[in-house]
């Protein structure tokens, strides 16, 4: 990695950070010492650039399809692959894929990302459109699909970074792609886990094998084959007598399911795998009358419960420094505490798989917010795309968690208009408030 305009390149971790590599070289001093924050949010008014070369081995080349996937990229920046630009990425909370087969090479493939100062972008943003969000952060971070709180909030400091923050690989294909794969289920005297597949093509011959087990048992309890319609789409059906029920903290066990659904050829040879851990609960909102008005209650399993818990907001403002470990550690404080939620602030980002899976086996219902915490947004027809593409991505990626209790639009938006200086007369209320709408997705 290296500051453009600098010839020296330090080694990089992948996934990582500018800060957090600067930091690694000794080129930068701690953000959190005294006011070091300064000279480190100065580092943010540069460009910087990621390279890296690697081979390929003969069966990936040969594949029919190959993808190349980037899971985190923070935030605005040009993707180049052996001299051919990819594309353009600008949402920190999206998934970004580029067909590369015609592009690879055996050896000495060249892969740049060029991040561009988050700084200058919204510096620029907001000399165009001066929307305004908290006063807690600068002015022109509306614009940008990035994590709010790194540009300053009541309780942090303005530590702007930028990075490969997430997962990169490639993925080879001669047959169908697994696309979706949406889980359903119905809760009578049994429970019904409805299992749907959605494939990129329909292919003759090629079948998928859907398991369902316990987790952790050696055999699944059930198998089934199945074929796609003509629009790739499969479905199977598994009935589950004496069902073990998932519960929150200090309400019952965690016990948990594994949905395995597996892409066959006709001879039966495994082409893709993918799987899901899931648990078997109903959980609604109560909003019956009471002598107030409404009560707002989580009911599990037909249980109304208290909801105890609190706000998670992330950990560390190095988002590359947020291990496994140290989410293990926090969220277990919260079951030692009798948590039974844990709401996901929507001014940070979304968390990793690792969160919602330690969610669902200490029995922590999150409330999980959208991105769009305490700010006023222009809202574009290309900004209105991109935040439904992220929805997309994060509402596909988490929806299976037993875990996860409800999606919540935003936080404290339309008290914003009602409070909050003068945000009324800079944008009006219905345009920029009405006009954010978000794809149903199940």
């Amino acid at each position: 990695m290296h500051r453009v305009g600098d010839d020296d390149w330090i080694t990089a971790t992948v996934p990582g950070s500018v800060y957090g590599d600067l930091l690694q070289a000794g080129k930068m001093e701690d953000p959190f010492w005294k006011d070091n924050e300064i000279e480190a949010l100065k580092l943010m008014d540069y460009d910087y650039e990621y390279r890296t070369s690697f081979s390929c081995d003969d069966q990936l080349l040969e594949s029919d399809e190959v993808i190349l996937r980037f899971e985190g990229l923070d935030t605005i920046a040009d993707i180049t692959l052996n001299g051919v630009k990819l594309g353009h990425a600008d949402n920190m909370h999206r998934t970004w894929e580029y067909s590369v087969k015609d592009i690879l090479k055996q050896s000495d493939n060249i892969l740049s990302v060029y991040f561009y100062s988050p700084t200058k972008f919204i510096a620029d943003a907001y000399a165009k459109a001066p929307t305004r969000g908290t006063e807690d952060a600068m002015n022109g971070f509306v614009h940008i699909r990035k994590a709010h709180c790194m540009f300053g909030w009541d309780w942090g400091p303005q530590t702007i970074d930028a990075g490969i923050f997430r997962d990169i690989y490639l993925q080879g294909y001669s047959h169908a792609r697994i696309e979706d794969i949406r889980i359903h289920q119905q809760h009578a005297k049994n429970v019904s886990v409805q299992t749907s597949i959605t494939l990129s093509e329909s292919v003759p011959g090629q079948k998928l094998c859907v398991e369902l087990s316990e987790d952790g048992a050696d055999k699944p309890l059930q198998t089934k084959l199945c074929k796609t319609n003509a629009d790739g789409v499969a479905a199977v059906d598994f009935v589950i007598e004496n069902p073990k029920l998932w519960w929150p903290n200090d309400y019952g066990d965690q016990p948990l399911y594994i949905v395995r659904t597996t892409l066959l050829d006709e001879d039966g040879t495994s082409l893709e795998s993918i799987t899901r851990r899931i648990g078997l609960r109903t959980l609604t909102i109560s909003q019956e009358k009471d002598e107030w008005g409404n009560e707002f209650a989580f009911c599990v399993n037909g249980v109304k419960i208290f909801t105890r818990g609190g706000n998670y907001i992330p950990d560390d403002c190095l988002y590359t420094r947020i291990t496994e470990k140290k989410l293990d550690y926090i969220l277990e404080s919260c079951r030692r505490a009798h948590f039974n939620c844990v709401r996901v602030w929507g001014g940070g980002y979304y968390p990793s798989d690792a969160f919602y899976d330690l969610c669902d086996e200490k029995g922590l219902i999150v409330w999980q917010d959208l991105m769009y915490a305490c700010n006023v947004y222009d809202v574009t027809d290309a900004f209105a795309e991109n935040c439904r593409q992220e929805t997309y991505d994060n509402v596909r990626r988490l929806r299976h968690h037993a875990s996860l209790g409800l999606w919540c639009g935003n936080n404290e938006i339309e008290s914003a208009w009602d409070h909050w200086g003068d945000f009324q007369k800079e944008t009006p209320y219905p345009v920029s408030y009405t006009h954010l709408t978000l794809p149903t997705i199940a």
